[in-house]
């Protein structure tokens, strides 16, 4: 049992080889902290009420500060000291909490503080989770609950969607588990309802053209998003967030939090993704967003699955919009872009020191290979040239 003198330099520093382990604080008895192998680091308080050792749970570090967890762990020794259990109390008031507040705790505490992808997770508990157990207590729900859940998203012809809903289920009722919310997981030893594939699909120049037409009957802020991620090759969520402010000229900078690796990244417009740009900004311009949301005003746009959907069918086309980004990066490459060139407009994840300083070294590559790669989606819309296959890049 490891004893420290708990301040915020030596919280930052602990750390363990074990799979988890306490230290315990050398100023207020019982107080301490445990820390995973994994780096997380949570509160915890020993006392005894009614002649049993208890233990709880006060916070994870961070959000948590030291202060306010020591200031949390004075107040329930002081509940002990008047004969109340603390922790039975706590665990009555969690147990009462319903899936709807179980799930609002995951976005607030969880998602929104650790994933980019948030909105994503909301938009599925939104659609799929609360109309069927919103007013249920969230320790009432059952694995057969689960299943059906997610055999009724299959039978509705989405069975990728059942699985990424399986699996948020099981992060939201885990995370219960940490905060003592709930006591079981009814997700768990579920099994996901199909089997993923890796895709490789790439469009055709034919289907290009094919995608590039029927998109002249969407609406021009839904067209807008499809055509600027296959002139870009950025992800769907970096185009669907971009804002006026990011666009400076010629250049569209995806700011640090917006980009799947942290690091704001620059982005050059070829005339093509401009001349939608301008389209678009007598529709939008008024708004932060580029792709405002005609749902819900000062949001952008979400998800276009349903417009996929209905693109894909006007054109012929079987395709998902993330196809687009691979699609743009294997034709780049059949047209002799160098792969490490792609792989900067792609914002792969570099490693080493070096590439803290190689980021904007390659602002003229890029240009160049976007610059033809527009043109190349311009003749391709046009149909002014003789189309054919390329073979897909990994």
């Amino acid at each position: 049992m490891a004893r420290v003198h708990l301040t915020h330099r030596a919280l930052r520093s602990l750390s363990t080889d074990r799979l988890q382990e306490d230290f315990w604080d050398d100023l207020l008895a019982g107080f301490g902290v445990r820390i995973a192998s994994s780096g997380r680091k949570t509160f915890v308080l020993r006392y005894r009420a009614n002649g049993r050792k208890r233990r709880i749970s006060i916070g994870t570090y961070p959000p948590w500060s030291l202060a306010d967890a020591r200031d949390k762990a004075k107040e329930i020794l002081g509940q002990t000291a008047k004969g109340e259990d603390p922790q039975a109390a706590h665990k009555r008031e969690r147990a009462a909490e319903t899936f709807g507040e179980l799930a609002a705790d995951y976005l607030e505490r969880h998602a929104k503080r650790r994933k980019k992808s948030w909105k994503e997770d909301q938009r599925k508990i939104d659609i799929e989770l609360l109309p069927a157990w919103k007013t249920r207590k969230a320790k009432d729900v059952s694995r057969r609950d689960v299943i059906r859940l997610v055999e009724g998203i299959v039978e509705r012809g989405s069975p990728v969607s059942a699985n990424r809903t399986l699996a948020l289920i099981s992060k939201i009722f885990n995370f219960g588990i940490e905060q003592e919310a709930v006591e079981t997981n009814p997700a768990q030893r579920v099994k996901p309802p199909t089997r993923e594939k890796s895709r490789d699909r790439v469009l055709k120049e034919n289907e290009i053209q094919a995608l590039w037409r029927a998109l002249d009957d969407e609406h021009p802020v839904v067209a807008g998003t499809f055509k600027l991620r296959l002139l870009t090759a950025q992800r769907g969520i970096e185009v669907l967030s971009m804002r006026w402010s990011d666009i400076d000229g010629e250049w569209w900078t995806i700011p640090a939090e917006a980009s799947k690796n942290a690091l704001p990244h620059r982005v050059p417009l070829s005339p093509q993704a401009l001349a939608i740009l301008e389209q678009l900004r007598p529709l939008t311009g008024d708004s932060e967003w580029i792709f405002t949301s005609p749902k819900k005003p000062g949001f952008h746009i979400i998800a276009v699955r349903k417009a996929t959907l209905r693109i894909a069918a006007k054109a012929g086309v079987e395709f998902t919009a993330h196809d687009l980004r691979r699609t743009a990066a294997t034709h780049m490459a059949s047209m002799g872009v160098s792969r490490l060139t792609i792989s900067k407009i792609l914002n792969h994840v570099e490693r080493g020191i070096t590439a803290i300083y190689d980021r904007a070294s390659y602002d003229a590559e890029k240009r160049r290979a976007l610059l033809r790669w527009g043109e190349k989606v311009e003749r391709i819309g046009s149909g002014s040239r003789e189309l054919a296959g390329v073979v897909p890049i990994r």
